[in-house]
């Protein structure tokens, strides 16, 4: 294969990666229209919103870059204490808060990237865990700023954009963390479309092939642990702006856990997994708990062993096929 049949081939994978299909634009019509359907549910919906974003961010590192990690509540963490310190001592701004947020998290991920980058998967794991019980007995530490176990309270939001005040029903918040939501889900959507995404898949399926080939395996992956540390941390910072209060529980274990259950359930490696399995899950866990409350994880638990087993290809195989059929609907309507 010559050179430039070659870099045509990549352009048209590019540009077939970037186009809209028909069920991706359906969904996120449905994601704002259910400010008008589901008025009453709002609060669960930015639970929701919320943890799709902290899937999202996890995605971009396992689906695409292969990195594993059981500490993923660290950047959550860092960017729910960053926005809610900010906030309570600087400036109740939810925008400047939110970038304060993406800021920590995302300098902490780059100043832990070389740990985590070094050694296998098992290695990996146990940096990435190391990291979050660090932060976690730092916060409880220190409380004179972070509140320690009785969590930060005080933290006081200013109206978005100086309009649309935050209220007890969920309204201002969940417009303002799905709008986040889908401005960072395009900028993510365009990274793993773009020839940087392409190498990240490249170190992920064949990482000696990858460096063979000019790629600077060791940048790529801590450029793609940065910015997925960012992700998390808007996540967090969306967390502690529409509560209005951070506790030592966005830093413990559970929120990791939880989160690599979100994509077993959604699947990883093409964005919306991290998307659909959170609305699964937290609809699943909002439905057991309130018919069972003392039972619910026990009924959880035997739903994930029974779809890991079987049902999960099932599924993924339904959804596949209805978006093929709604591609090929668009295709042919295009025509």
């Amino acid at each position: 294969m010559s050179a430039e049949s070659f870099e045509a081939r990549v352009r048209q994978a590019l540009y077939a990666g970037r186009r809209w299909h028909p069920v991706e634009i359906g969904f996120w019509i449905l994601a704002f229209a259910a400010f008008l359907l589901f008025p009453r549910h709002l609060l669960l919906l930015n639970e929701i919103t919320i943890l799709a974003l902290f899937a999202l961010s996890l995605d971009l590192i396992l689906g695409y870059a292969g990195i594993v990690s059981l500490g993923h509540a660290a950047f959550l963490g860092m960017g729910a204490y960053a926005a809610g310190i900010f906030a309570k001592y600087v400036t109740g701004d939810p925008l400047a808060g939110l970038f304060v947020g993406m800021a920590a998290a995302g300098l902490l991920g780059l100043l832990t990237s070389p740990l985590v980058l070094r050694g296998s998967d098992l290695t990996r794991l146990m940096v990435t865990l190391g990291v979050a019980l660090i932060l976690y007995e730092l916060a409880n530490s220190f409380g004179s700023l972070t509140g320690g176990a009785d969590g930060l309270q005080g933290v006081m939001m200013k109206p978005v954009l100086g309009q649309f005040e935050f209220d007890i029903f969920g309204r201002t918040a969940y417009l303002y963390s799905l709008s986040v939501l889908f401005l960072l889900f395009l900028i993510a959507r365009r990274v793993v479309h773009s020839p940087f995404g392409l190498s990240l898949r490249a170190v992920r399926d064949n990482p000696l092939r990858a460096s063979a080939s000019g790629v600077p395996n060791g940048r790529r992956l801590a450029a793609a642990y940065t910015l997925a540390a960012a992700y998390a941390g808007a996540a967090g910072a969306l967390l502690a702006q529409t509560t209005q209060f951070v506790s030592l529980d966005v830093l413990d274990f559970h929120r990791s856990a939880d989160l690599m259950l979100v994509l077993i359930i959604g699947g990883a490696g093409y964005l919306y997994g991290g998307l659909v399995g959170a609305i699964a899950f937290k609809l699943l866990q909002d439905a057991i708990s309130s018919f069972t409350p003392q039972y619910w994880m026990f009924w959880i638990g035997l739903f994930l062993v029974l779809f890991v087993l079987g049902g999960r290809e099932i599924i993924h195989g339904a959804v596949k096929t209805v978006a093929g059929r709604f591609a090929r609907f668009g295709r042919g309507g295009a025509r």
